[in-house]
């Protein structure tokens, strides 16, 4: 049975088939990403009889929800179950007027990170179109009727760039307006650099904003913390970064997670100051959120406070991002493919 979600390009020529008019679509359309419908009965002005036809012939879901945590701050976490028994995490977080959601692109993540919860078990499988949509369908149905989506970041678990023929499309119509309408420029793909899939993002599609994770100034260091290094390296990284900017124009994004003691040092701060000078460029820098069962620890507020200022003194345009959710474990680098044994502040459980 086909997805709902990977079907949209043939919806017309299916309606065409059965002599329905070509307004179907649209119909179908807003229920999908306006008014949030769970189910094809949930679709009112369809004839009851295309309804059940629409259910016999496609999917609207292919995973449920195995749990649903909520922290103080307004964010909530999902943690999903796949149809083939795998698990995935995303998250909506509230900030203000945005409303901007966390997606994953892998079940795992075979990247080897030494910090990141999310590779701990490496990785089974990229997700697909259908499953990268329904991440943002699911968040979408947790805020009130009258509220909106307004920022993507594919920055969950996985590489996004090792998944480039499902994100694509997925991000494509999360964009479109006869999807969710979300611009591309508050749309981010994350990624720890893989020089031949940034190379084909940038000539296929440079309208996304980009942000590359280092988490290192230099090679030696990299290999450490991020093993797929020893197979690209920082040069070839940062030249295809580069080339991704003259072609969309959006400035980017460096993402760096500070880690006490490995690569907070002031001379770190230094050597990653030269490797930015010059570019039009956000450095991002994250101080470690922990994760159950790894030895890394959060910088202390003086080292971060040295780090920041030797960044700026080189005139590195550098903000420390502010954490969030890192009471249900839906912080930066805590998302992984099972439900760690921590009883969060609340908690719901349901099933779709």
């Amino acid at each position: 049975m086909q997805h709902i979600l990977e079907s949209h390009t043939d919806l017309t020529a299916w309606f065409a088939e059965r002599k329905q008019p070509t307004f179907r679509t649209e119909q179908l359309r807003q229920w999908l990403f306006e008014t949030r419908a769970e189910q094809f009965d949930d679709m009112s002005n369809l004839p009851k009889e295309l309804r059940s036809e629409l259910a016999q012939s496609f999917q609207m879901w292919t995973s449920t929800t195995a749990k649903h945590c909520r922290a103080t701050d307004g964010t909530e976490k999902l943690l999903l179950q796949l149809a083939d028994g795998g698990q995935i995490e995303c998250v909506l977080l509230r900030d203000e007027a945005r409303r901007s959601i966390c997606i994953s692109s892998q079940v795992g993540c075979a990247m080897g990170c030494v910090f990141c919860a999310s590779g701990l078990d490496g990785v089974d499988r990229n997700l697909t179109t259908g499953e990268l949509i329904e991440q943002m369908l699911r968040l979408a149905r947790l805020l009130p009727q009258e509220e909106r989506l307004s920022h993507i970041v594919v920055m969950g678990m996985g590489e996004p760039l090792a998944n480039l023929d499902r994100l694509l499309p997925a991000l494509e119509l999360a964009s479109s307006e006869s999807g969710l309408g979300i611009s591309p420029r508050r749309i981010t793909i994350s990624t720890v650099g893989l020089p031949p899939a940034l190379r084909r993002l940038t000539e296929e599609c440079p309208k996304y904003n980009l942000a590359v994770s280092l988490h290192a100034p230099n090679d030696n260091l990299r290999n450490e913390l991020v093993p797929v290094n020893r197979k690209t390296g920082l040069t070839a990284i940062m030249s295809e970064a580069d080339r991704y900017f003259e072609a969309s124009g959006r400035r980017l994004t460096f993402e760096y997670v500070l880690l006490g003691g490995l690569n907070d040092l002031p001379e770190h701060a230094r050597e990653l100051a030269s490797l930015l000078r010059g570019r039009p460029a956000l450095l991002n820098a994250i101080p470690y959120n922990p994760v159950a069962g790894l030895p890394y620890k959060t910088p202390s507020h003086r080292a971060q406070k040295s780090f920041r200022e030797i960044l700026q003194n080189g005139g590195i345009n550098v903000q420390f991002r502010q954490r969030k959710g890192d009471e249900i474990n839906a912080a930066c680098g805590q998302l992984r493919r099972s439900t760690p044994r921590i009883v969060p502040l609340r908690t719901s459980e349901t099933t779709a």
